[in-house]
């Protein structure tokens, strides 16, 4: 699903406002006198990625981008702009705190989505089943964050 204020020219360089689910909502975000070109997706997945890929195939250095909604899927989308070129400083995550996050095992490598507080939470990992502890490391490459072994010095 989308919605756009405005066609998308070629060479664009205004705010590439996405959004994501329920909770991402970017439609009232000023943008100043900068042009806003507006995507709603009901998630990061492969089709919504390739269409925010598009739109940002078509803009021009000095695009801006604003990721809002589900933290998964906000990380999601920032790596897909990371792999089109956008650095750091052209775009702005705007997640929501209280949605499922990724966790990502360090022996098969497989992402576990979670809820809770960050740092504190032991899941069992989806990919090997081991119990994972999770850290405050966030791998903006993988939109996640990295679990370990949760004892690990027990084996």
């Amino acid at each position: 699903m989308r919605s756009t204020s405005m066609s998308l020219e070629p060479g664009f360089r205004g705010v590439i406002c996405a959004s994501f689910g329920d909770t991402g909502d970017t439609a009232g975000r000023d943008t100043g006198d900068r042009p806003k070109y507006d995507l709603h997706f009901t998630s990061a997945n492969p089709e919504s990625l390739a269409e925010l890929r598009s739109a940002l195939e078509r803009s021009c250095v000095g695009a801006r981008l604003v990721l809002a909604g589900p933290a998964i899927d906000v990380h999601a989308a920032s790596a897909a702009a990371q792999e089109c070129g956008m650095v750091d400083e052209e775009i702005t995550l705007l997640p929501d705190e209280n949605s499922p996050w990724v966790v990502f095992c360090g022996h098969c490598h497989v992402g576990t989505t979670t809820t809770g507080v960050h740092g504190s939470v032991e899941v069992p990992c989806q990919g090997c089943g081991i119990v994972l502890a999770t850290t405050d490391h966030f791998s903006r490459r993988l939109g996640g964050y990295l679990g370990y072994a949760a004892h690990a010095e027990e084996a």
